[in-house]
Order: structure tokens, then sequence, then C-alpha cells
């Protein structure tokens, strides 16, 4: 047991010790970091908030590994959880480089807006509980935030001279006054213009200088401003974190698992009535449906997202019964077997659901969120499995193999290009006449630039309707509307934030 383990604090984490004066300890690294940390909010602010999740973003999460490193040292490559993370949450980054299919960019984003800071809070030492206990989100939470509002100061007494400076301690204040005049200035002049159509006048020619050469920099400076003690606060945090309250360690308990042996019951029976009626679909075939007022691809169609969810459902609940239920007694046996059951019923209830979502796409073809589904499905039968194993060994850490799991089946199915096997499945099915309609607009629109090369298989005369940022604007041909499309690729390469390799394949085909 280490010593994380020994000392894991009961009812959540604890609250950091303050003190009643802070006192910040200042050194030359901390100095070097002051200036370079608002070099990154600058960085950030100029491809997040201004480009989105895209190649910029990519360079943000570089810049800032840079950062920890300078900073931090080799504590970045210190355990084992860090390097993996660290590796992990680069080769997320990268993806937004590489793809352009903005549902895989949105998702990305909001995983690095989750690792990145576990990461982070995991290289102060600051904390009690290990990365496999999913309670750590919450202390990690609560030292995030910690980080980022408790120091505040820092940046400041950073930035302020020593007492031996005393030049300089006369014009930092200064030119903290002339930034602040600017800032309020920047703000107020154009709403006093909106107020006063005489101001508005005189001010015509400042205001158009001032939008023309400062606006957008200015305004980028200012909330990089902003950003920085924050920012600076969380670093500060990182090398010297304050100490966590240590508590003893909660004494494990357990609650008779006859409840949670009923409860478990009742889910197996019903389950096994539902897959009793699902293999009379699957084995009776279309004249069974038909006499049960069902046409074969509607009862194909229905359900297998659902099954998803409900799986989801039964696998919170065996692993709460396993987890909290007394081990003792006849009542821990029956909740052991009834886990079991559970566990095959739902990997049965998988296999029904993929059965149905297979002959659903032999009818309609792939999509982007019946591809999604089919790796959804796979990602839970392994948890299942592993839910397996925590019944038959009820000690097993099943978070601490589920979470690697599911990063490294996050990237596998961001390398797998999604968008190009649906457009090339669709084709086909098209082209060889097995499908007599094909929807290219949701190939053209929905997907990303990966679908073009595909599409260009297609006659170039088919008409099309053609879509403006919300809505339909009309009909044009499908080569005329191919080329716009390879005309917005090349558009997003002419800018380094939105670059991406997938852009960049599309812009170099067609006319």
């Amino acid at each position: 047991m280490n010593e994380h383990e020994k000392a894991l604090p009961a009812g959540g984490p604890a609250k950091p010790t303050q003190n009643a004066v802070k006192i910040y300890v200042i050194s030359s690294r901390e100095r070097l970091l002051l200036p370079l940390a608002f070099c990154f909010c600058l960085l950030l602010v100029n491809t997040l908030l201004w480009s989105g999740p895209t190649a910029g973003l990519t360079a943000s999460v570089c810049v800032w590994y840079g950062l920890l490193g300078l900073y931090l040292g080799r504590t970045l490559l210190n355990t084992w959880e860090s390097r993996v993370l660290l590796a992990v949450n680069l080769a997320l980054a990268a993806t937004l480089a590489l793809g352009s299919n903005w549902y895989f960019r949105a998702w990305n984003l909001l995983a690095l807006l989750a690792l990145l800071p576990v990461h982070a809070i995991g290289l102060s030492g600051g904390q009690f509980l290990p990365w496999w206990r999913p309670s750590m989100l919450w202390e990690r939470l609560c030292l995030l935030l910690w980080g980022l509002f408790g120091h505040l100061g820092a940046a400041l007494a950073t930035a302020w001279p020593q007492k031996k400076d005393g030049a300089a301690r006369r014009v930092l204040p200064l030119l903290l006054g002339a930034a602040g005049a600017l800032a309020l200035l920047a703000v107020l002049v154009p709403v006093l213009a909106s107020a006063d159509a005489l101001f508005a006048a005189a001010t015509a020619d400042l205001r158009s200088f001032l939008s023309l050469h400062f606006s957008d920099a200015v305004w980028k400076a200012l909330l990089a401003s902003v950003m920085t003690p924050f920012l600076f606060g969380l670093l500060y945090s990182l090398r010297r974190p304050t100490p966590l309250k240590r508590t003893g360690a909660a004494a494990r308990g357990g609650v008779d698992g006859l409840g949670f042996a009923i409860v478990l019951a009742a889910v197996a029976a019903l389950y096994l009535l539902f897959l009793g009626v699902q293999s009379a679909g699957l084995f009776g075939g279309a004249e069974y449906l038909a006499q049960k007022g069902l046409s074969y691809a509607e009862w194909a169609r229905s359900g297998f997202f659902q099954m998803v969810g409900v799986t989801v459902v039964n696998l919170t609940l065996l692993l709460a019964a396993v987890q909290w239920s007394r081990r003792e007694g006849g009542a821990w046996r029956a909740v052991r077997l009834l886990s079991a059951l559970l566990t095959a019923e739902s990997l049965l209830l998988l296999l029904s659901a993929a059965w149905r979502m297979t002959l659903y796409v032999d009818v309609y073809g792939l999509s982007f969120k019946r591809c999604m589904t089919y790796w959804g499905m796979g990602m839970m039968a392994a948890f299942l499995l592993a839910a397996a194993w925590k019944v038959r060994r009820p000690d097993f850490r099943f978070c601490r193999v589920v979470f690697p799991l599911a990063l490294a089946g996050w990237l596998v199915i961001n390398c797998v290009p999604v968008d190009y096997l649906v457009a090339k499945d669709q084709v086909d099915r098209y082209l060889s006449g097995e499908s007599g309609v094909l929807d290219a607009e949701y190939l053209l629109y929905d997907l990303s630039y990966d679908t073009l090369s595909q599409l260009e298989r297609l006659d170039g005369d088919m008409v099309c309707t053609a879509y403006g940022d919300w809505d339909a604007i009309g009909t044009a041909r499908l080569s005329i509307l191919l080329e716009q499309r390879r005309q917005e690729a090349r558009t997003d390469c002419a800018d380094w934030r939105t670059w991406s390799l997938s852009a960049w394949l599309a812009s170099r085909g067609g006319a």
C-alpha cells in the first residue's frame, strides 16, 4: 500500500490549509514564468477563443507542456500516470490538426478540458487519492479551483519590484495605470459614441483608426492580461502546492446485500423475458414480424440506442452491488451470482443490438452515428468483461483498467477515417444499384472534407441542395458544390490556426 492509499481523506477531499497573510516565495524561475504565462494566454486567446478547436489548439497544448516542462522540470516524466496522460493529451491535440470532423473536434476539446487539468494537478503532488479512484476527480477539481483562484496575488508579487529596485517600483504603477486607462478608453469610447451622435462624429476618425489597427490586438491583449493571474497562480500552485489536511482513512463499510439481490433478481428476470421476445424477432424473420404488424426494417432500426443506454444502467447497478454489499453470508453469494447473470444478459443485449444494427446497415448503409454506435457497443462490451472479472474477484480495481481502456478506445476511433468509410459505403451502394437513393447533402455538408474524394466518383451533373450557413439556399450541380467545399478547405489551410491535414488533402483535389 503506497503513501496515497494510507491517508485517503474521509468524506471527500480536504480543504487546503490557509494562512492569515499569504507570503509568496518568488524566485528567478517565477520571474521568467510570468511573461511566458502572458504569452501563452495570448496564444490561447488567439487560437481557441478566435478559431475554436483546430490546429491552433494543437500548438497551444504543445506550448502548455513546454511551460510545464520549463517550470516543473523532470516532474513531468516522473510517474507512469504522468507519462501516459502526456502521451494521450498530445495525441488528442494532434487529432485536431489531422482531421476536420467537427464532432470529433468538439469531443476532443471536451476531453482535453478534462484531462489537461487532471494531469496538471497530478504533477503537484498535493493530492491524496490515486488516479484510479473515481473520487479523485472531485479532489483534483477542488485543487484546480484553489490553484486558479487561491493564488491570484502570486502574479502581482512576481511582477512587483523588490525594495532595492526603487526606480522600477515608481515606474510599474505608471505602466499599470496607463494600461488600465487604455483598456477603459477602448471600452468607453465606443459606448459613448453610440450614445451621442455628435461625439460619434467627433471621434469617427480616431475610432476608425483604432478599429483598423488596434481593435483585435487590444482586445486579445486585454483578455490575455485578465487570464494571466489565474494561469500563473495555477502554475505557482503546482510547484508549491498548499498541503491538504490529512485525515484518517475511512474504514470500508457495506450494507446488507439482500436489497441489492432483490433488485438484481427483478432486473435479471425482466431481461430474460426481453431476450426471449428478442430471439423470436431475430430468428422468426420477416414473416413472423409481419404477423405482428411490423416491417423488418422498422423492427431492425428500433431500440439499439436504447439497448446501449440500458447496458450503462446495468453496469452501474452491478458495480454498485458488488462494491457496497457486505461480503459475507448468503446474501453476498446471491449478489455475486445475480451480478454474473446480469453481466451475461447485458452482453446478450449488446449482441442483439449489434445484430439489429447490422440488419439495418445492410438495408440503409453506414452513417457517422451508426459507426459511433458500433464503437460504443464495442467499448461497453469491454467494460462488461471487466465488470465480470470484478464479480469474480471483488477486490479487482475496475476503474484502474477501465480508465486507460476508455482513453485507448477513444484514441483508436480518432485514428479511424470514419467519414471516408461512410462516404465509400454510401457511394458504393448507390453506384452498384444496391441503393436507389443517395443523401449527397449529408455526405457533403454534415461530414468532413474526407468525403470529397468519394463524392467525386458520382456524376458531376447530379443536382443537389445547396446550403448556406444555416439553411438551404437553392440547388446546384454536384461538381460546383464540390469545388465550393474544396475552396473552403483552401481557406482553412491559408491560416495556420485552422489548418488540418484533412483540409490540405481536400484542397489539392478538384479543378
